[in-house]
């Protein structure tokens, strides 16, 4: 009866140490498939983040073009009216000195 009683326990010792060693392999087979999901799930991140970076870029490229057409036409708006308002004085001073020296 006792080498029975012994034999019982070495085989429950048995299964202890088969189901620990199972449950290690299992733990590390989930392990190293949760390491390899993060890292899908970084490379996927990263794709959008690269994917939203070049959107933003060419909208902010877009804009940029815009604002400086619209600056490069206000602008060419205030210099044609200096160039008006230049040559308006400019006509009104000639007249003066014409009109100062035929008064000579």
């Amino acid at each position: 009866m006792l080498v029975e009683a012994l034999k019982m326990i070495r085989a429950e010792e048995e299964d202890a140490l088969l189901a620990v060693s199972t449950a290690q392999q299992l733990a590390a087979e989930q392990i190293e498939e949760e390491h390899r999901a993060g890292e899908e799930a970084v490379a996927a991140t990263l794709v959008r983040a690269q994917t939203e970076i070049s959107h933003l870029i060419k909208a902010l490229d877009q804009k940029a073009t815009t604002e400086a057409k619209e600056l490069a036409s206000t602008t060419a708006n205030r210099q044609a009216a200096l160039r008006a308002r230049a040559e308006r004085r400019l006509d009104a001073a000639s007249k003066l000195i014409f009109e100062r020296i035929m008064n000579v």
